[in-house]
């Protein structure tokens, strides 16, 4: 069973820095790939980046590459979302959930996500 809780989260500058954290209570968080995604207000939940189960590839939406780097611990059942150079435009809830489809960049082929973390970027 996936149980995931995300934490990291706040209010930044932009050009200023965060690290996300995502943690599996479960015991299978090894042998999924995982992902991150975000939703603003009033928009639908949009893709970030996402890691496969031994950190072997990572996908990155345009507008995150470069800026953003995923990462996974699967030793202790974490996975990271380092964010750099935060903009505005990256204000949103952040959700960690993991992929059990074949699309990478589509929510609809996630699972387990968790109550999400708010970041703040203030300009």
């Amino acid at each position: 069973q996936v149980q995931l809780v995300e934490s990291g989260g706040g209010l930044v500058q932009a050009g200023g820095s965060l690290r996300l954290s995502c943690v599996d209570s479960g015991r299978t968080f090894s042998t999924y790939a995982m992902g991150w995604f975000r939703q603003a207000p009033g928009k639908e939940r949009e893709f970030v980046a996402a890691i496969t189960w031994n950190s072997g590839v990572t996908t990155y939406a345009g507008s995150v590459k470069g800026r953003f780097t995923i990462s996974r611990d699967n030793a202790k059942n974490t996975m990271y979302l380092q964010m750099n150079s935060l903009k505005p435009e990256d204000t949103a809830v952040y959700y960690c959930a993991v992929r059990i489809g074949r699309a990478v960049v589509s929510s609809i082929d996630y699972v387990g996500w968790g109550q999400g973390t708010q970041v703040t970027v203030s300009s």
